[in-house]
Protein backbone atom coordinates (compact mmCIF):
# COMPACT_ATOMS: atom_id res chain seq x y z
CA UNK A 1 0.00 0.00 0.00
CA UNK A 2 1.15 3.54 -0.73
CA UNK A 3 -0.14 6.65 0.97
CA UNK A 4 -0.67 9.89 -0.86
CA UNK A 5 1.41 12.94 -0.17
CA UNK A 6 4.78 11.62 -1.35
CA UNK A 7 6.66 14.46 -3.01
CA UNK A 8 8.57 14.48 -6.22
CA UNK A 9 12.30 15.03 -5.78
CA UNK A 10 14.70 16.46 -8.26
CA UNK A 11 17.25 14.40 -10.18
CA UNK A 12 20.09 16.37 -8.58
CA UNK A 13 18.81 15.77 -5.09
CA UNK A 14 18.50 12.08 -5.75
CA UNK A 15 21.93 11.94 -7.30
CA UNK A 16 23.35 13.33 -4.05
CA UNK A 17 21.14 11.00 -2.04
CA UNK A 18 22.35 8.00 -4.00
CA UNK A 19 25.97 9.00 -3.50
CA UNK A 20 25.33 9.49 0.22
CA UNK A 21 23.66 6.09 0.53
CA UNK A 22 26.48 4.41 -1.37
CA UNK A 23 29.09 6.14 0.77
CA UNK A 24 27.21 5.20 3.92
CA UNK A 25 26.93 1.60 2.78
CA UNK A 26 30.66 1.50 2.06
CA UNK A 27 31.42 2.96 5.48
CA UNK A 28 29.18 0.47 7.26
CA UNK A 29 30.72 -2.39 5.34
CA UNK A 30 34.20 -1.22 6.29
CA UNK A 31 33.09 -1.26 9.94
CA UNK A 32 32.14 -4.93 9.71
CA UNK A 33 28.47 -4.32 8.85
CA UNK A 34 26.66 -4.64 5.56
CA UNK A 35 23.57 -2.40 5.74
CA UNK A 36 22.33 0.42 3.55
CA UNK A 37 18.97 1.45 5.06
CA UNK A 38 16.33 0.19 7.49
CA UNK A 39 18.68 -2.59 8.56
CA UNK A 40 18.69 -4.11 5.09
CA UNK A 41 21.79 -5.80 3.77
CA UNK A 42 23.72 -4.27 0.91
CA UNK A 43 23.27 -6.73 -1.98
CA UNK A 44 26.23 -8.20 -3.88
CA UNK A 45 25.52 -6.03 -6.92
CA UNK A 46 25.77 -2.86 -4.81
CA UNK A 47 22.68 -1.52 -6.62
CA UNK A 48 20.31 0.40 -4.36
CA UNK A 49 17.29 0.75 -6.65
CA UNK A 50 16.57 -2.62 -8.24
CA UNK A 51 13.59 -3.66 -10.33
CA UNK A 52 13.13 -7.41 -10.70
CA UNK A 53 11.71 -8.81 -13.95
CA UNK A 54 9.93 -12.15 -14.34
CA UNK A 55 11.09 -13.17 -17.82
CA UNK A 56 9.78 -16.11 -19.81
CA UNK A 57 11.80 -17.86 -22.54
CA UNK A 58 14.87 -15.61 -22.31
CA UNK A 59 16.71 -17.88 -24.77
CA UNK A 60 16.40 -21.12 -26.66
CA UNK A 61 18.06 -22.89 -23.74
CA UNK A 62 15.91 -21.58 -20.88
CA UNK A 63 12.22 -21.15 -20.14
CA UNK A 64 12.66 -18.67 -17.33
CA UNK A 65 14.97 -16.10 -15.78
CA UNK A 66 14.87 -13.34 -13.16
CA UNK A 67 17.00 -10.44 -14.41
CA UNK A 68 16.98 -7.16 -12.53
CA UNK A 69 17.91 -3.64 -13.53
CA UNK A 70 19.44 -0.59 -11.92
CA UNK A 71 16.36 1.65 -11.82
CA UNK A 72 18.38 4.75 -10.98
CA UNK A 73 20.30 4.63 -14.27
CA UNK A 74 17.78 2.41 -16.12
CA UNK A 75 20.38 -0.14 -17.17
CA UNK A 76 20.80 -3.92 -16.90
CA UNK A 77 24.57 -3.86 -16.39
CA UNK A 78 26.92 -2.22 -13.88
CA UNK A 79 27.18 1.53 -14.33
CA UNK A 80 30.95 1.45 -14.69
CA UNK A 81 31.00 -1.51 -17.08
CA UNK A 82 29.18 -1.99 -20.39
CA UNK A 83 29.49 -5.76 -20.09
CA UNK A 84 27.77 -8.21 -17.80
CA UNK A 85 24.18 -8.12 -16.58
CA UNK A 86 22.27 -8.39 -13.32
CA UNK A 87 20.31 -11.56 -12.63
CA UNK A 88 19.06 -13.65 -9.71
CA UNK A 89 21.33 -16.66 -9.37
CA UNK A 90 20.00 -20.20 -9.08
CA UNK A 91 16.58 -19.66 -10.61
CA UNK A 92 15.33 -22.68 -12.55
CA UNK A 93 11.57 -22.12 -12.87
CA UNK A 94 9.65 -22.57 -16.10
CA UNK A 95 7.69 -19.55 -17.34
CA UNK A 96 7.66 -17.26 -14.27
CA UNK A 97 4.32 -15.47 -13.99
CA UNK A 98 4.04 -13.24 -10.93
CA UNK A 99 6.17 -11.76 -8.16
CA UNK A 100 4.91 -11.41 -4.59
CA UNK A 101 7.09 -8.51 -3.53
CA UNK A 102 8.15 -8.33 0.15
CA UNK A 103 11.00 -5.80 0.29
CA UNK A 104 10.58 -5.24 4.03
CA UNK A 105 11.62 -8.87 4.48
CA UNK A 106 14.18 -8.60 1.64
CA UNK A 107 12.52 -11.43 -0.24
CA UNK A 108 10.11 -12.05 -3.08
CA UNK A 109 7.98 -15.04 -4.01
CA UNK A 110 8.00 -16.01 -7.69
CA UNK A 111 5.35 -18.28 -9.17
CA UNK A 112 5.87 -20.11 -12.46
CA UNK A 113 3.37 -21.71 -14.80
CA UNK A 114 4.40 -25.22 -13.78
CA UNK A 115 3.41 -24.57 -10.15
CA UNK A 116 6.93 -23.93 -8.87
CA UNK A 117 7.08 -21.36 -6.05
CA UNK A 118 10.49 -20.01 -5.07
CA UNK A 119 11.64 -17.48 -2.52
CA UNK A 120 14.15 -14.97 -3.90
CA UNK A 121 16.63 -13.49 -1.45
CA UNK A 122 16.93 -9.81 -2.30
CA UNK A 123 19.90 -9.40 0.03
CA UNK A 124 21.84 -12.25 -1.57
CA UNK A 125 20.36 -11.94 -5.08
CA UNK A 126 19.82 -15.68 -5.38
CA UNK A 127 17.17 -18.32 -4.85
CA UNK A 128 16.90 -21.89 -3.69
CA UNK A 129 15.21 -24.88 -5.29
CA UNK A 130 11.71 -23.83 -4.29
CA UNK A 131 8.44 -25.62 -3.67
CA UNK A 132 6.60 -27.67 -6.28
CA UNK A 133 2.81 -27.42 -6.12
CA UNK A 134 0.19 -29.14 -8.29
CA UNK A 135 -0.26 -27.75 -11.77
CA UNK A 136 -3.09 -25.24 -11.90
CA UNK A 137 -2.11 -23.35 -8.74
CA UNK A 138 0.01 -20.76 -10.51
CA UNK A 139 -2.74 -18.15 -10.78
CA UNK A 140 -3.27 -17.73 -7.03
CA UNK A 141 -0.39 -18.37 -4.59
CA UNK A 142 0.67 -16.35 -1.54
CA UNK A 143 3.15 -16.79 1.29
CA UNK A 144 2.86 -15.07 4.67
CA UNK A 145 5.44 -12.53 5.76
CA UNK A 146 7.12 -14.98 8.12
CA UNK A 147 7.51 -17.46 5.22
CA UNK A 148 5.95 -20.24 7.27
CA UNK A 149 2.90 -21.10 5.14
CA UNK A 150 2.04 -21.01 1.45
CA UNK A 151 -1.62 -20.97 0.37
CA UNK A 152 -2.50 -21.86 -3.22
CA UNK A 153 -5.79 -22.37 -5.05
CA UNK A 154 -5.85 -24.95 -7.84
CA UNK A 155 -8.25 -23.72 -10.50
CA UNK A 156 -8.24 -26.98 -12.46
CA UNK A 157 -8.52 -29.61 -9.69
CA UNK A 158 -10.49 -27.24 -7.43
CA UNK A 159 -8.45 -27.95 -4.33
CA UNK A 160 -6.73 -25.64 -1.88
CA UNK A 161 -3.13 -26.43 -1.03
CA UNK A 162 -1.53 -25.41 2.27
CA UNK A 163 2.23 -25.88 2.48
CA UNK A 164 3.79 -25.79 5.96
CA UNK A 165 7.33 -24.69 5.18
CA UNK A 166 8.51 -25.06 8.77
CA UNK A 167 7.59 -28.74 9.03
CA UNK A 168 7.95 -29.58 5.32
CA UNK A 169 4.35 -30.78 5.06
CA UNK A 170 1.68 -30.15 2.40
CA UNK A 171 -2.08 -30.46 2.86
CA UNK A 172 -4.69 -30.60 0.10
CA UNK A 173 -8.20 -29.45 1.03
CA UNK A 174 -11.09 -30.38 -1.24
CA UNK A 175 -13.24 -27.33 -1.98
CA UNK A 176 -15.92 -27.34 -4.68
CA UNK A 177 -15.02 -25.00 -7.53
CA UNK A 178 -12.33 -23.15 -5.57
CA UNK A 179 -10.20 -21.01 -7.86
CA UNK A 180 -8.65 -18.16 -5.89
CA UNK A 181 -7.21 -17.47 -2.48
CA UNK A 182 -6.44 -14.23 -0.60
CA UNK A 183 -4.43 -13.79 2.59
CA UNK A 184 -3.75 -10.81 4.80
CA UNK A 185 -0.08 -9.78 5.03
CA UNK A 186 0.42 -11.49 8.38
CA UNK A 187 -1.11 -14.73 7.16
CA UNK A 188 -3.65 -14.89 10.00
CA UNK A 189 -6.57 -14.88 7.55
CA UNK A 190 -6.71 -17.00 4.40
CA UNK A 191 -9.91 -16.91 2.35
CA UNK A 192 -10.72 -19.15 -0.61
CA UNK A 193 -13.36 -18.37 -3.23
CA UNK A 194 -15.66 -20.64 -5.19
CA UNK A 195 -15.94 -19.78 -8.86
CA UNK A 196 -19.27 -18.63 -10.35
CA UNK A 197 -21.01 -18.74 -6.98
CA UNK A 198 -23.50 -16.68 -5.00
CA UNK A 199 -24.50 -16.87 -1.37
CA UNK A 200 -27.58 -15.25 0.10
CA UNK A 201 -28.19 -13.72 3.53
CA UNK A 202 -28.44 -15.88 6.66
CA UNK A 203 -26.39 -18.75 5.26
CA UNK A 204 -25.03 -20.13 8.50
CA UNK A 205 -22.40 -22.78 9.05
CA UNK A 206 -24.02 -25.86 10.51
CA UNK A 207 -27.50 -25.10 9.15
CA UNK A 208 -26.58 -24.97 5.44
CA UNK A 209 -24.78 -27.73 3.50
CA UNK A 210 -21.07 -26.98 3.69
CA UNK A 211 -20.65 -27.13 -0.08
CA UNK A 212 -23.27 -24.42 -0.66
CA UNK A 213 -21.06 -21.48 0.35
CA UNK A 214 -19.09 -19.00 -1.76
CA UNK A 215 -16.23 -18.18 0.61
CA UNK A 216 -14.23 -20.48 2.87
CA UNK A 217 -11.74 -19.71 5.62
CA UNK A 218 -8.65 -21.85 6.05
CA UNK A 219 -7.82 -22.62 9.68
CA UNK A 220 -4.86 -24.28 11.35
CA UNK A 221 -6.07 -26.43 14.22
CA UNK A 222 -4.58 -26.41 17.71
CA UNK A 223 -3.15 -29.62 19.16
CA UNK A 224 -6.28 -30.10 21.27
CA UNK A 225 -8.52 -29.54 18.25
CA UNK A 226 -6.53 -32.05 16.23
CA UNK A 227 -7.08 -34.70 18.89
CA UNK A 228 -10.76 -33.81 19.18
CA UNK A 229 -11.20 -34.00 15.42
CA UNK A 230 -9.44 -37.36 15.21
CA UNK A 231 -11.74 -38.80 17.89
CA UNK A 232 -14.91 -37.37 16.37
CA UNK A 233 -17.38 -39.38 14.30
CA UNK A 234 -16.47 -37.45 11.14
CA UNK A 235 -12.91 -36.03 11.27
CA UNK A 236 -13.12 -34.80 7.68
CA UNK A 237 -15.98 -32.45 8.59
CA UNK A 238 -14.94 -31.48 12.11
CA UNK A 239 -17.12 -28.63 13.46
CA UNK A 240 -19.03 -28.54 10.13
CA UNK A 241 -15.94 -27.87 8.03
CA UNK A 242 -16.12 -28.51 4.31
CA UNK A 243 -12.90 -30.52 4.55
CA UNK A 244 -10.16 -31.27 7.08
CA UNK A 245 -6.85 -32.89 6.21
CA UNK A 246 -5.23 -35.26 6.90
CA UNK A 247 -8.29 -37.12 8.06
CA UNK A 248 -6.53 -39.34 10.59
CA UNK A 249 -5.24 -36.28 12.49
CA UNK A 250 -6.51 -33.06 10.87
CA UNK A 251 -4.08 -30.14 10.84
CA UNK A 252 -6.00 -27.75 8.56
CA UNK A 253 -9.69 -27.29 7.84
CA UNK A 254 -11.70 -25.17 5.42
CA UNK A 255 -14.69 -23.63 7.22
CA UNK A 256 -17.55 -21.92 5.35
CA UNK A 257 -17.89 -18.18 5.94
CA UNK A 258 -21.42 -17.44 7.14
CA UNK A 259 -23.55 -14.48 6.07
CA UNK A 260 -25.65 -12.37 8.42
CA UNK A 261 -29.07 -10.95 7.72
CA UNK A 262 -27.66 -8.02 5.69
CA UNK A 263 -24.85 -9.70 3.81
CA UNK A 264 -24.45 -11.81 0.68
CA UNK A 265 -21.82 -12.77 -1.89
CA UNK A 266 -22.18 -12.27 -5.65
CA UNK A 267 -19.34 -13.98 -7.52
CA UNK A 268 -16.65 -13.16 -4.93
CA UNK A 269 -13.24 -12.94 -6.51
CA UNK A 270 -10.75 -11.83 -3.83
CA UNK A 271 -10.39 -9.95 -0.53
CA UNK A 272 -8.52 -6.83 0.53
CA UNK A 273 -7.85 -6.02 4.16
CA UNK A 274 -8.13 -2.73 6.02
CA UNK A 275 -4.81 -1.18 7.07
CA UNK A 276 -5.54 -1.89 10.75
CA UNK A 277 -6.37 -5.52 10.00
CA UNK A 278 -9.82 -5.32 11.59
CA UNK A 279 -11.88 -5.92 8.44
CA UNK A 280 -11.83 -8.03 5.32
CA UNK A 281 -13.53 -6.57 2.26
CA UNK A 282 -14.50 -9.34 -0.13
CA UNK A 283 -14.79 -8.05 -3.69
CA UNK A 284 -17.93 -9.22 -5.48
CA UNK A 285 -17.36 -9.23 -9.21
CA UNK A 286 -21.10 -9.20 -10.00
CA UNK A 287 -22.09 -8.59 -13.66
CA UNK A 288 -18.50 -8.70 -14.87
CA UNK A 289 -18.40 -12.36 -13.78
CA UNK A 290 -21.94 -13.21 -14.82
CA UNK A 291 -23.65 -12.09 -11.61
CA UNK A 292 -26.04 -9.32 -10.62
CA UNK A 293 -24.47 -6.75 -8.29
CA UNK A 294 -20.85 -5.67 -8.00
CA UNK A 295 -19.55 -4.42 -4.67
CA UNK A 296 -17.85 -5.46 -1.46
CA UNK A 297 -18.99 -7.70 1.36
CA UNK A 298 -17.71 -6.64 4.78
CA UNK A 299 -16.35 -9.25 7.21
CA UNK A 300 -15.30 -8.00 10.67
CA UNK A 301 -12.28 -9.78 12.09
CA UNK A 302 -12.76 -9.96 15.85
CA UNK A 303 -11.05 -11.89 18.64
CA UNK A 304 -14.05 -14.20 18.91
CA UNK A 305 -13.77 -15.14 15.23
CA UNK A 306 -10.15 -16.26 15.48
CA UNK A 307 -8.67 -19.54 16.60
CA UNK A 308 -6.08 -19.07 19.34
CA UNK A 309 -2.76 -20.75 20.03
CA UNK A 310 -2.37 -22.15 16.56
CA UNK A 311 -0.01 -21.84 13.60
CA UNK A 312 -1.17 -20.53 10.27
CA UNK A 313 -4.50 -18.94 9.36
CA UNK A 314 -6.96 -18.54 12.25
CA UNK A 315 -10.34 -17.30 10.95
CA UNK A 316 -12.52 -20.08 12.40
CA UNK A 317 -15.86 -18.28 12.86
CA UNK A 318 -16.03 -15.49 10.29
CA UNK A 319 -19.44 -13.96 9.54
CA UNK A 320 -20.07 -11.40 6.78
CA UNK A 321 -22.20 -8.53 8.09
CA UNK A 322 -22.99 -6.08 5.28
CA UNK A 323 -22.75 -5.22 1.58
CA UNK A 324 -21.78 -2.05 -0.25
CA UNK A 325 -22.83 -1.85 -3.91
CA UNK A 326 -20.27 -0.50 -6.39
CA UNK A 327 -22.07 0.37 -9.66
CA UNK A 328 -18.79 0.96 -11.52
CA UNK A 329 -17.74 -2.64 -11.06
CA UNK A 330 -15.26 -4.36 -8.76
CA UNK A 331 -12.53 -6.90 -9.46
CA UNK A 332 -9.62 -5.40 -7.51
CA UNK A 333 -8.99 -2.92 -4.73
CA UNK A 334 -6.30 -1.10 -2.79
CA UNK A 335 -6.41 0.98 0.42
CA UNK A 336 -5.11 4.47 1.09
CA UNK A 337 -6.01 5.15 4.71
CA UNK A 338 -9.78 4.76 5.07
CA UNK A 339 -10.33 5.10 1.32
CA UNK A 340 -10.67 1.92 -0.72
CA UNK A 341 -10.08 2.37 -4.44
CA UNK A 342 -11.92 -0.27 -6.46
CA UNK A 343 -11.29 -1.07 -10.12
CA UNK A 344 -13.78 -2.90 -12.27
CA UNK A 345 -16.11 -2.68 -15.24
CA UNK A 346 -19.72 -1.60 -15.65
CA UNK A 347 -22.02 -3.04 -18.30
CA UNK A 348 -23.10 -0.42 -20.83
CA UNK A 349 -26.34 -0.22 -22.81
CA UNK A 350 -24.68 -1.58 -25.96
CA UNK A 351 -23.64 -4.76 -24.16
CA UNK A 352 -19.97 -3.84 -23.75
CA UNK A 353 -18.15 -3.24 -20.47
CA UNK A 354 -16.37 0.00 -19.55
CA UNK A 355 -13.63 0.32 -16.95
CA UNK A 356 -14.02 2.52 -13.86
CA UNK A 357 -12.25 3.22 -10.61
CA UNK A 358 -14.63 3.84 -7.71
CA UNK A 359 -13.76 5.64 -4.49
CA UNK A 360 -15.23 4.04 -1.36
CA UNK A 361 -15.09 5.75 2.03
CA UNK A 362 -15.04 2.77 4.39
CA UNK A 363 -15.90 4.92 7.41
CA UNK A 364 -19.21 6.03 5.91
CA UNK A 365 -19.75 3.04 3.62
CA UNK A 366 -20.42 5.40 0.71
CA UNK A 367 -19.06 5.40 -2.83
CA UNK A 368 -18.12 9.03 -3.38
CA UNK A 369 -17.38 8.83 -7.09
CA UNK A 370 -16.48 6.70 -10.09
CA UNK A 371 -14.12 7.65 -12.90
CA UNK A 372 -13.44 6.11 -16.31
CA UNK A 373 -10.19 4.17 -16.70
CA UNK A 374 -8.89 1.43 -19.01
CA UNK A 375 -11.27 -1.40 -19.80
CA UNK A 376 -10.47 -5.07 -19.18
CA UNK A 377 -9.80 -7.23 -16.13
CA UNK A 378 -7.92 -5.10 -13.61
CA UNK A 379 -5.27 -7.30 -12.00
CA UNK A 380 -2.76 -4.69 -10.81
CA UNK A 381 -3.17 -1.63 -8.56
CA UNK A 382 -0.31 0.19 -6.84
CA UNK A 383 0.43 3.71 -5.58
CA UNK A 384 3.35 5.71 -6.91
CA UNK A 385 4.71 9.19 -6.23
CA UNK A 386 2.59 12.34 -6.13
CA UNK A 387 -0.82 10.82 -5.32
CA UNK A 388 -0.77 8.65 -8.43
CA UNK A 389 -2.59 5.32 -8.50
CA UNK A 390 -1.44 3.03 -11.31
CA UNK A 391 -3.88 0.41 -12.58
CA UNK A 392 -3.12 -2.39 -15.03
CA UNK A 393 -5.58 -4.57 -16.90
CA UNK A 394 -5.71 -7.36 -19.45
CA UNK A 395 -7.94 -7.73 -22.52
CA UNK A 396 -8.57 -3.99 -22.61
CA UNK A 397 -9.45 -3.92 -26.32
CA UNK A 398 -12.77 -5.74 -25.94
CA UNK A 399 -14.71 -2.98 -24.21
CA UNK A 400 -16.44 0.37 -24.61
CA UNK A 401 -13.31 2.52 -24.59
CA UNK A 402 -11.79 0.66 -27.54
CA UNK A 403 -15.07 0.90 -29.44
CA UNK A 404 -15.19 4.67 -28.95
CA UNK A 405 -11.54 5.04 -29.91
CA UNK A 406 -12.16 3.21 -33.16
CA UNK A 407 -15.16 5.41 -33.88
CA UNK A 408 -13.45 8.74 -33.12
CA UNK A 409 -9.83 7.86 -33.89
CA UNK A 410 -8.62 10.13 -31.13
CA UNK A 411 -8.76 8.63 -27.64
CA UNK A 412 -6.29 6.33 -25.91
CA UNK A 413 -7.40 2.81 -25.07
CA UNK A 414 -4.34 1.12 -23.55
CA UNK A 415 -4.37 -1.30 -20.61
CA UNK A 416 -2.46 1.01 -18.26
CA UNK A 417 -4.07 3.89 -16.34
CA UNK A 418 -2.49 6.57 -14.19
CA UNK A 419 -5.17 7.93 -11.83
CA UNK A 420 -4.51 11.17 -9.95
CA UNK A 421 -6.21 10.65 -6.58
CA UNK A 422 -5.88 14.33 -5.65
CA UNK A 423 -7.69 15.55 -8.78
CA UNK A 424 -9.72 12.41 -9.63
CA UNK A 425 -8.45 12.44 -13.21
CA UNK A 426 -7.28 9.49 -15.30
CA UNK A 427 -4.65 9.25 -18.03
CA UNK A 428 -4.67 6.20 -20.29
CA UNK A 429 -1.61 4.83 -22.02
CA UNK A 430 -1.35 4.02 -25.72
CA UNK A 431 -2.07 0.36 -26.31
CA UNK A 432 1.01 -1.83 -25.78
CA UNK A 433 -0.70 -5.09 -24.86
CA UNK A 434 -1.84 -6.47 -21.51
CA UNK A 435 -0.45 -4.59 -18.49
CA UNK A 436 0.63 -7.49 -16.27
CA UNK A 437 3.16 -5.78 -14.03
CA UNK A 438 3.59 -2.36 -12.37
CA UNK A 439 6.51 -1.27 -10.16
CA UNK A 440 6.65 2.37 -9.05
CA UNK A 441 10.16 3.37 -8.03
CA UNK A 442 9.18 5.64 -5.17
CA UNK A 443 11.26 8.78 -4.83
CA UNK A 444 12.73 8.56 -8.31
CA UNK A 445 9.38 9.57 -9.84
CA UNK A 446 9.31 6.75 -12.36
CA UNK A 447 7.26 3.61 -12.92
CA UNK A 448 8.37 0.35 -14.50
CA UNK A 449 5.75 -1.80 -16.20
CA UNK A 450 5.40 -5.10 -18.01
CA UNK A 451 3.10 -4.57 -20.99
CA UNK A 452 2.62 -6.87 -23.92
CA UNK A 453 5.59 -8.91 -22.73
CA UNK A 454 8.08 -6.01 -22.67
CA UNK A 455 9.45 -3.63 -20.04
CA UNK A 456 8.56 0.08 -20.21
CA UNK A 457 9.39 3.08 -18.04
CA UNK A 458 7.14 6.08 -17.37
CA UNK A 459 7.47 9.43 -15.69
CA UNK A 460 5.59 9.01 -12.42
CA UNK A 461 3.66 12.29 -12.73
CA UNK A 462 3.08 12.90 -16.44
CA UNK A 463 3.04 9.31 -17.71
CA UNK A 464 5.53 10.37 -20.38
CA UNK A 465 7.56 7.53 -21.86
CA UNK A 466 11.15 7.31 -20.65
CA UNK A 467 13.97 5.61 -22.53
CA UNK A 468 13.71 1.86 -22.01
CA UNK A 469 16.36 0.83 -24.56
CA UNK A 470 18.70 -0.54 -21.89
CA UNK A 471 16.11 -2.48 -19.87
CA UNK A 472 14.29 -4.42 -22.58
CA UNK A 473 14.35 -8.21 -22.40
CA UNK A 474 14.80 -10.78 -25.14
CA UNK A 475 12.04 -13.01 -23.81
CA UNK A 476 8.60 -12.14 -22.44
CA UNK A 477 8.30 -9.95 -19.35
CA UNK A 478 5.29 -11.06 -17.29
CA UNK A 479 5.79 -9.05 -14.08
CA UNK A 480 8.04 -6.47 -12.45
CA UNK A 481 8.73 -5.55 -8.80
CA UNK A 482 10.71 -2.83 -7.04
CA UNK A 483 13.01 -4.89 -4.82
CA UNK A 484 14.09 -1.93 -2.69
CA UNK A 485 10.69 -0.41 -1.99
CA UNK A 486 9.96 0.80 1.53
CA UNK A 487 6.73 -1.22 1.80
CA UNK A 488 5.58 -4.73 0.98
CA UNK A 489 2.59 -3.09 -0.72
CA UNK A 490 4.70 -2.13 -3.73
CA UNK A 491 3.55 -4.47 -6.53
CA UNK A 492 1.84 -7.10 -4.39
CA UNK A 493 -1.93 -7.17 -4.05
CA UNK A 494 -2.86 -9.88 -1.54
Amino acid sequence: MRFSGLKKRSFTAFGLSALFLLASATLLTSCGKNYYFAGRQLPPSGVLNRVLIAEQNPSGFSKGALPFVDAYYDIRHPYNSPTGSFSIAGYAGNLPLTIQNMPEEQVGGVVSADGKFVIVSYSQEKTGSGLSLPAGTASSIFVDRERQFVYAANSSAHVLVVADLTHNATYTLNLPNVYRVSINPGGTIALAFAQNSTQGPNNQIGSTPSDAFSVYSVVGLTADQQQAAAKSADPQHYLNAQDCEPQNLPAFCAFPVSTGANASFDNPIKAVFSPDGSTAYVIDCGPECGGTTAGVTVIPITASSLNTNTSGAKGIALVAQSNIAVPGGATNGIFNGNILYLAGQQLQTDGLFQGFVSVLNTQTGQVTGKYAISDGTHNKMVFGDDNMLWIGSTQCTSGETYKRAQATGGSQYGCLTMFNTAKNTATLDAYRGDATGIAPVIGLNKVYTAEGGQVYIYDGTTMANLDNANVTVSGTASDVAYMDAASDGDNTTY
